[in-house]
């Protein structure tokens, strides 16, 4: 009897440590937006796969006009994970000497927090595993950033706009960002920054204006063009924002509000003028209303670096709820 109640008791201590652990309260995340801690040991760093991690994961953002990466890493021997370094809201983790393997974590030491494990007994082995699962590793850090990055415009939001009742649709954008002009059913938003400006337009057209086929880059380009000339002016008479010729706009598939959207980066210019920065375009197919609507964000921000401002204006145009 002694014996069953003292396996009982124990049986009752083990589910309850389990309980604990399973409940115990995770620090808040932190980090600038876009930081990925990269855990690797130095020599790997410094090799190989050091090499391939740079380009792959942190390749260049398309659409800027000098290469900058999609995430700015911070590298940090395996020692020392531990403590305040494990709280970074995105982590890579390099294991060597273990099986092939590439494994997603959340919410591992800190909440939130989107952690990737790969895997390899060899360097090579390593190599494969981030090149075929380097899209689902870009995404996913990307979604985790993204909603960050809504977390904190959703502190301050441009509750002033007459959106919803033009354009049946609402839009979570920082009040930093003033309505510099409204007509008709086209808006155009403005925020000053201490080296220009960053901007945003959101618009409708009819659905003929883009088509589905492979001419809807040329669709897009002819659409904003048009739209720059007639509500974008530059600092002479008679110029205006296009697009640069010289930059081959880049064209992919994404959703905004559960709707097919064409993506498009590039870089604008001022017809006639010295005034270029990069833009970012989604056509949002609004099949119900027979439309798409346009938001669009573009960068004048001369000598300095520009993702982060593409990435404001892509967490922004995510938020996008056509009513």
């Amino acid at each position: 009897m002694k014996q069953i109640l003292v396996l009982a008791i124990s049986a009752f201590t083990l589910v309850g440590c389990q309980s604990n652990n399973n409940n115990i309260a995770l620090s808040t995340s932190s980090g600038n937006i876009n930081n990925l801690s990269v855990v690797v040991d130095n020599d790997l760093w410094e090799g190989s796969i050091g090499e391939t991690i740079r380009n792959v994961i942190g390749a260049p953002l398309y659409g800027l006009p000098q290469d900058e990466p999609l995430f700015t890493m911070r590298q940090m021997p395996t020692v020392v994970f531990s403590d305040f370094a494990r709280k970074n809201r995105t982590v890579l983790k390099i294991e060597k000497g273990k099986e092939a393997d590439t494994k997603f974590y959340e919410n591992s030491y800190a909440k939130p927090q989107k952690m990737v494990v790969v895997s390899g007994q060899t360097n090579k082995e390593i190599i494969e595993q981030i090149e075929i699962n380097a899209d689902k590793i870009i995404s996913i850090y990307k979604s985790e950033e993204i909603k960050e990055k809504q977390r904190r415009i959703s502190k301050s939001l441009n509750k002033n706009n007459n959106m919803e009742a033009v354009l049946g649709l609402t839009l979570d954008f920082p009040s930093a960002y003033r309505v510099a002009k409204e007509d008709d059913k086209f808006f155009w938003l403005r925020r000053e920054i201490k080296t220009g400006t960053m901007n945003i337009m959101v618009y409708e057209v009819s659905m003929n204006v883009i088509s589905d086929s492979d001419e809807a880059i040329k669709d897009i380009i002819r659409m904003r063009d048009s739209i720059g000339k007639t509500h974008i002016p530059g600092p002479l008479e008679g110029t205006y924002m296009i697009t640069e010729e010289a930059y081959t706009p880049f064209l992919s598939n994404t959703i905004i509000d559960n709707k097919p959207t064409f993506e498009t980066r590039s870089t604008w210019q001022v017809k006639d003028a010295f005034m270029a920065g990069p833009f970012l375009n989604y056509a949002i197919k609004d099949e119900i209303n027979q439309r798409h609507i346009i938001f669009e964000g573009f960068a004048f921000a001369p000598s300095v670096e520009k993702r982060d401002y593409m990435f404001e204006f892509e967490a922004i145009a995510k938020s996008l709820k056509i009513k």
